[in-house]
This record gives C-alpha cells, structure tokens and sequence, in this order.
C-alpha cells in the first residue's frame, strides 16, 4: 500500500495517498467503466480494490496516530534564576 514511513519520520504520507488512489481507481472501475472483458469481472476487482484502499487507510491513519504518540519530547531544560547581586 505504498510506503509505510517517510525518511524524515514526518508520517506514512504514501500509505495514505496511496490508499486513497486504490479507492478512487476501485470505484471508477466498480461504477463508472462499462466495458467487458472475456474472464474478467471488472465490478468485482474493482469492489476488491475499494477493499484494499479502505484497510490501508485505516491501517495508515492508526499508524500515523501511534507515530504521533510517539514523537521525541525534548528534556525539560534547567531553568535560570536571576538572583540579587552579591554586594
């Protein structure tokens, strides 16, 4: 389904993207194409990419959620305290 994590840890954009195509791609070939093929149900393959597109998504978004969850916190840093001068 595309790939899972971009190199700069940004989140599985190609996962997402790619999920959306398949089922925007399922459903011009589920509803919009006529045309037939000898041995090919072109409705069935695309209702199977439709399928396929919707699981990625949901497997994307939930990996995209728990990657969030998990983002570098930085250390809380020492504070400086301006103190009276020693006089």
């Amino acid at each position: 389904m595309g790939v899972a994590a971009s190199p700069s840890g940004n989140g599985p954009r190609m996962t997402v993207g790619g999920s959306i195509f398949l089922v925007a791609v399922g459903a011009i070939l589920r509803y919009a194409v006529t045309d037939t093929i000898s041995g090919v149900d072109l409705a069935t393959i695309g209702l199977i990419l439709m399928i396929a597109g919707i699981v990625g998504l949901v497997i994307g978004l939930f990996m995209y959620a728990s990657a969030r969850r998990t983002a570098y916190v930085p250390p809380e840093r020492e504070r400086y305290v301006d103190r009276e001068p020693l006089a």
